[in-house]
């Protein structure tokens, strides 16, 4: 399986990932650029690449990903679930792993609603007695 391509999505709030993997180098790209370039801050940087430092296949690897929607911390969540997804189609001697670090897991949690008669989902006007 030299030119095997590993095909994935990911999602996280209301971002969306779609993930190619093909056996390379090491290189990531988002949206048409660079790793760095896209995720700007270092701390979604090291989520983008748990997976792949988890069973050290960093530099395995070429990534290409396309992201849509959400903010930036949302779009690294979905990225890190579609690589991990990727990894376990490679290899199913890689799931144990993923799955034991939570990598597997789509995180449901959504923004709630927020809701009439309220400045927010759960915040409440101040009440006043007099």
């Amino acid at each position: 399986m030299a030119n095997a391509v590993y095909n994935s999505v990911g999602r996280r709030k209301e971002s969306i990932a779609r993930v190619s993997m093909t056996p390379g180098k090491g290189t990531i790209s988002i949206n048409g650029r660079p790793f760095k370039d896209y995720i700007c801050r270092e701390s979604l940087a090291i989520v983008v690449t748990q997976p792949l430092d988890l069973i050290d296949q960093r530099e395995s690897y070429d990534i290409t990903v396309n992201v849509k929607g959400g903010g930036l911390t949302g779009q690294a969540g979905a990225i890190r679930l579609g690589i991990s997804r990727a990894l376990n189609d490679v290899s199913e001697d890689f799931r144990p792993q993923l799955k034991a670090a939570g990598f597997l897991t789509r995180d449901a949690r959504e923004v709630e609603r927020k809701k009439y008669g309220q400045p927010g989902a759960r915040k409440k006007f101040q009440f006043s007695k007099r």
